[in-house]
């Protein structure tokens, strides 16, 4: 095997990447606008099939854990990785609705829908893309060379201009990355609005203390279980009744 057939992989990536450099705009503002939709209680469904399945529970995984730094979680949910309702709905109602009716099931107006597809023609994700438009929701997809049906399908999408599904699923993690990128620069300038957990007068559900300070409710269930059993005044443990079990 010679040297040229050794690099032509990287040689067809190199290239589709200096292309894909124009995209940068349109991610910055899918990023933004995620930040504020999200932010503001919404949430992001994704959704594709294979490499693109993969793909798209990386970008959910960035987004309700972390890209960078620490910041709050968000509610982004992969379709395809519920196995249970996945498989159930390709047995009852055939795969073109596998992600159709998950989308129904969680998708509210004002949600987004970003489907991740190399060819742009995969039934089940125009399906989806169908049942989001009725909801009401936005749909943004990834997708190789347009013109294709997804692209057509979708509010806004990026369409990698690469020859090679390899290619092109390559540069949907340049994208989703970037993606990420800007969503969490808008949430360090304030364009979320999201409010981390205590901060809203009520008390955090994992024991952290309000913003008044005090703690949260498993903190004071925590705080209740060590007293049972002691005197308020001393904290000595407390002698049992005759008479009782």
């Amino acid at each position: 095997m010679n040297a040229a057939t050794d690099t032509t992989h990287c040689d067809d990536l190199a290239k589709a990447l200096e292309a894909f450099r124009e995209h940068g705009p349109l991610l910055e503002r899918w990023g933004t606008e995620l930040a504020r939709r999200l932010g503001s209680g919404a949430r992001l469904l994704v959704a594709g099939n294979g490499g693109s399945a993969a793909q798209a529970q990386h970008l959910t995984a960035e987004l309700v854990g972390r890209y960078r730094d620490d910041r709050p979680p968000f509610s982004a949910v992969a379709l395809h990785a519920d196995t249970s309702s996945t498989t159930a709905i390709a047995n009852d109602y055939g795969v073109q609705e596998v992600f159709a009716r998950q989308t129904a099931a969680h998708g509210r107006p004002g949600d987004v829908l970003l489907l991740l597809s190399t060819s742009g023609a995969s039934a089940n994700l125009l399906t989806a893309a169908d049942t989001a438009h009725r909801l009401g929701m936005t749909v943004w997809a990834l997708t190789g060379r347009a013109p294709n049906p997804l692209q057509l399908g979708a509010d806004d999408a990026l369409c990698v201009d690469a020859p090679v599904a390899a290619t092109v699923q390559e540069l949907h993690l340049v994208a989703v990355h970037m993606l990420c990128e800007a969503f969490d620069q808008a949430v360090e300038r304030g364009e979320a609005g999201h409010r981390a957990p205590g901060t809203d007068g009520k008390p955090a559900a994992d024991g952290r203390p309000d913003a008044d300070g005090r703690p949260g409710v498993v903190g004071r269930l925590v705080g209740r279980a060590r007293t049972v059993g002691r005197t308020p005044a001393t904290g000595a443990p407390v002698a049992p009744r005759k008479g009782h079990a």
